[in-house]
């Protein structure tokens, strides 16, 4: 009879965006520095390799410099670098001609699926990660059971000394609209074109559409809306009295260098925040200036036209949303004259932001040895001494590590930084937990 052999994994990844391509480079890296490769393995519960993929609408463009792509700042002479992708697919002098650092999102998506594929034996693609258990044995738990789902729901197992979860930001949903989470006609901004393409308005039927945010999605699927759809007439609604520009200013943009980590990581709690808080609106509620521009040229226009097709309703609090056979009806109230009204719309987009927090959820069968979920500098949440296996998160740590945690341009520099640990916690003698590690090198 044969029997069966489990691989345990050196390294087993869940999720396989920017952040994990990242990491199977340094991985890789790493590996011939030492002259042993990593046995690693990626799970991504799409069935192939995209990026942001239902929001690329063609007027995206990336929001920092095409030199943060996954390998460039840690090592200039990667094959893996975006000027490579530039010069293996012939548009090099091409870009150069364009005279801008920041390339649009579809070719960004592009530069990923590029490097992915050089990865895919190392990447399962339609496994959707459910839980990761521990396994109990004579010295604790040295080993863990990650459990996924395939497409067709059969569910399987893998074992893996070390875990990378990297499954990023799950779609923030107003209170005002979670009972309406199953109403197709309400959906987040992270649909965007697999619900547009389901909407009348592309057989150039007329509809009013909501757009509910005041950041750049908003912005985007605003511009969209008014150049791809000329039948849907937008509200953009927003909380604020303004639509804030991105701060993108030279000094500013020092805050998300690997250095600063290191200075927000090491200032006490109540720094970190002060400091998080002092440069929120270089990430959050903010837009592009030149997308501001844009809007604001088109709703000039109309004024010249005296056309209403837009509305800019700000300063607008939703306080309740109800759909029936006629649409979904918005509950606003503007905040500076106190003034109610009820707005019908055939669908509303939540711009709404992202939540981080799909970690603990997978990870909640560890919760007992993982605690409150802290994590080291090199992105290793702290264990108790029974958990020998290593569980590090890749941008769910912003209030220890910056603003910079959930944004591409750290990626080299954590990528390199977790290898390193990772390449460490790997020939470390039996017994040795994340914590004692941590310990030494302090």
């Amino acid at each position: 009879m044969n029997q069966m052999i489990t691989t345990t994994y050196d390294v087993l990844g869940i999720g396989f965006g920017p952040s994990n391509l990242a990491l199977a480079i340094a991985l890789q890296e790493q590996g011939e520095q030492r002259g042993r490769p990593f046995n690693a393995l990626f799970l991504d519960k799409q069935q192939d390799y995209r990026w942001h993929g239902n929001t690329l609408v063609a007027q995206s463009e990336l929001q920092i410099s095409f030199l943060k792509d996954l390998v460039t700042l840690r090592n200039p002479t990667s094959p893996y670098s975006f000027v490579n992708y530039l010069h293996s697919q012939g548009r090099l002098v091409d870009f150069i001609n364009l005279g801008t650092f920041y390339p649009c999102r579809l070719e960004y998506n592009d530069y990923l699926r590029w490097v992915a594929g050089q990865f895919a034996e190392q990447c399962a693609y339609g496994q959707d990660v459910t839980r990761v258990e521990p396994v109990l044995g004579q010295r604790g738990v040295e080993v863990l059971k990650v459990f996924s789902r395939d497409a067709q729901g059969h569910e399987r197992f893998r074992l893996a000394r070390s875990v990378v979860v990297s499954t990023g930001g799950t779609p923030r949903i107003p209170a005002a609209f979670a009972h309406l989470r199953s109403d197709s006609r309400v959906f987040h901004h992270g649909q965007y074109l697999t619900r547009m393409a389901e909407q009348r308005c592309n057989q150039n039927q007329p509809m009013r559409i909501a757009v509910v945010g005041a950041g750049q999605s908003a912005a985007e699927a605003f511009i969209d809306l008014n150049d791809s759809y000329p039948s849907v007439q937008v509200d953009m609604i927003l909380r604020a009295a303004v639509l804030k520009p991105a701060d993108d200013s030279p000094f500013v943009n020092e805050i998300f260098s690997p250095s600063y980590t290191d200075l927000v990581f090491n200032q006490p709690e109540g720094e970190r925040e002060k400091l998080i808080n002092e440069y929120h609106n270089t990430n959050y509620s903010v837009v592009d200036l030149n997308l501001i521009e844009r809007i604001y040229g088109i709703l000039y226009r109309q004024k010249v036209a005296n056309s209403q097709r837009h509305g800019f309703l700000c300063r607008r609090n939703i306080e309740g949303a109800m759909g029936d056979e006629q649409g979904i009806t918005l509950a606003l109230r503007d905040t500076a004259t106190g003034e109610a009204e009820n707005r019908r719309y055939d669908a509303v987009i939540l711009a709404t932001g992202y939540e981080r927090k799909s970690h603990k959820a997978l990870l909640a069968p560890l919760q007992e040895y993982l605690g409150d979920f802290n994590v080291d500098r090199n992105y290793r949440i702290m264990a108790g001494e029974q958990l020998k296996a290593a569980v590090f998160i890749q941008g769910f740590s912003q209030s220890s590590h910056g603003l910079s945690d959930t944004l591409l341009s750290v990626l080299p520099a954590r990528a390199g930084e977790i290898a390193n640990a990772l390449a460490e916690f790997d020939q470390a003698p039996v017994g040795r937990t994340l914590r004692s590690l941590a310990m030494e090198r302090s």
